[in-house]
């Protein structure tokens, strides 16, 4: 899959695609990046990319014409034609939130062209003309979008074959179906005992049927103490049982 992205900082990306297990999908070519500075398509001397809002205002807003040619460039780039056009995103307060759910349906697709708003924001009649889609992260503003294009791509990039150390790592992952869309549950690692805490006991018995209605449990609880609408989906699914309900009564859980 490819993913172009449009971004004024370009540099931001360097050690992100460089760093990390998730490198491993951007050197093999799994998850292919390529950059697109738009004022590499501005004019003047100055490669001027922004101008002040009509109707007066704080900021400055980036202009529609560079932010075409550079969109025109990729789709040359890129081969397509009329009828196959890559979908333009655009990363908005006003977006849909990004969820696990369109994260693995992103990982699954031939990729996308991805534009890093900044400043006030981008002239709206090139969002009118171009723009097939808004994401967002959630219910702040961030300086740019360059981060939630970031994020994007990590979450696309963990989820190809052979990019994490364990091949079903992200398996169960919160939110994912093996879990049943629950919250994970805790997890330790050696020494048995820190600072006076030490690992739950059902963790050390060797008991693999106990240790996963132990970590069922605490998913259940974890899940209803912090994101109680994800139980009431599991159980519009219909993927809770008796034991699960059990649980969630014992835990103090009673929804």
């Amino acid at each position: 899959m490819r993913f172009d992205v449009i971004t004024l900082f370009p540099e931001l990306f360097a050690p992100f695609l460089a760093s990390g297990v998730t490198r491993r999908a951007y050197a093999s070519g799994q998850v292919e990046v390529r950059l697109w500075n738009p004022r590499d398509y501005a004019e003047g001397n100055y490669r001027r990319v922004d101008d002040r809002p009509f109707g007066g205002g704080p900021g400055m807003v980036m202009m529609a014409e560079p932010l075409a040619r550079c969109l025109g460039a990729i789709r040359a780039d890129r081969s397509e034609d009329a009828g196959h056009l890559a979908p333009l995103v655009l990363f908005s307060p006003i977006g849909q939130v990004l969820n696990h759910a369109g994260v693995t349906r992103w990982s699954g697709s031939a990729g996308a062209i991805l534009l890093c708003g900044r400043y006030e924001g981008i002239d709206q009649r090139f969002i009118d003309a171009h723009v097939q889609m808004q994401l967002s992260l959630g219910d702040f503003v961030l300086s740019g979008g360059e981060i939630p294009a970031m994020a994007l791509l990590d979450a696309v990039a963990r989820l190809q074959p052979g990019v994490l150390n364990d091949e079903g790592s992200h398996q169960f992952d919160s939110f994912n179906d093996a879990l049943d869309g629950l919250l994970d549950c805790p997890h330790y690692t050696r020494p048995e005992e820190w600072n006076e805490r030490r690992v739950p006991a059902p963790l050390l018995s060797g008991h693999h049927v106990q240790i996963e209605r132990w970590r069922r449990d605490k998913r259940l609880a974890i899940t209803a103490q912090h994101r109680p609408e994800l139980i009431e989906a599991a159980r519009v699914q219909g993927v809770l049982d008796k034991a699960d309900e059990s649980a969630l009564v014992k835990n103090g859980n009673l929804l």
